[in-house]
């Protein structure tokens, strides 16, 4: 039964994934955010390409990722959750606020650690910022921030359907404030006001350093204020900010062995 859940969990995220993917990267070409000056052919296989090996990698190493930790964990009676008689929609709802802070910090501690910097570095190398550069992670980081998941999830021990909502919220997110459209104003201001919009995040893959080092949150946009660490615009607008790190040539950046051996590169 446990095998059931976690295969239809898979075809869920696959799913989502899908639907999502093809809505941003119409949205893209109809009402783009910044001018493309690097074909998309060129970026899209490497970005990609990390994302499937990223996929296999959490498959075939980690076992309890994802809805099967929750499931170990309810077997085993750990977790908060699995203590105390909440109803299921406190349960969902802590686990999804608890998470999402979660990520916040890690990817603060991503930026702070010089050994998870150099991983994570594969996702600022990017020279563009577009949905795929959501999916755009080393799988060395991808694996610690399984590991980080898995350690939270049995912590927690929350219903295994907090977990598939988690991950398909992440995953949308990732795409969503990641992708190049461009959106009004006044509502991008009212979105900000719960998520993360693509103008806040992009903040974030900025060159400059002080820009670099704001806007950490992947979903709900609170953390970053809560913890002062937002910004609410670059110095050159968004049109005019420069993409990625110096150091890092277009070409090297966009290139799947270049990506792969990017950690070992000052």
């Amino acid at each position: 039964m446990n095998s059931l859940v976690i295969d239809a969990e898979s075809t869920v995220r696959i799913a989502v994934f899908i639907a999502a993917f093809a809505l941003l990267a119409v949205l893209e070409i109809f009402i783009p955010r910044r001018p493309r000056s690097i074909p998309r052919r060129q970026r899209w296989f490497a970005n990609l390409a990390l994302s499937v090996l990223n996929t296999l990698v959490v498959r075939f190493t980690l076992p309890l990722a994802g809805v099967a930790a929750a499931w170990f964990a309810q077997e085993r009676g750990w977790g908060v959750g699995n203590w105390l008689p909440l109803p299921v929609w406190l349960n969902i709802l802590g686990f999804l606020l608890l998470f999402d802070l979660t990520i916040y910090l890690q990817h603060r501690l991503f930026h702070w650690q010089p050994l998870l910097w150099r991983m994570h570095r594969t996702h600022h190398t990017d020279p563009e910022y577009d949905l795929t550069t959501g999916n755009r992670f080393h799988p060395g980081s991808i694996l610690v921030s399984a590991v980080i998941k898995i350690t939270l999830v049995l912590c927690l021990g929350p219903v295994a359907a907090a977990v598939v909502i988690a991950e398909v919220l992440l995953n949308l997110s990732s795409m969503f404030n990641h992708s190049n459209i461009r959106i009004a104003p006044k509502l991008d201001e009212f979105l900000r006001r719960f998520i993360v919009t693509p103008d806040m995040h992009r903040i974030h893959h900025s060159v400059d350093g002080y820009e670099h080092s704001h806007n950490f949150g992947f979903n709900f946009s609170w953390w970053d204020r809560l913890f002062k660490t937002y910004l609410a615009q670059p110095q050159l607008g968004h049109t005019g900010m420069q993409i990625g790190i110096e150091g890092f040539s277009a070409d090297a950046s966009t290139r799947l062995g270049d990506l792969l051996l990017q950690p070992l590169k000052r």
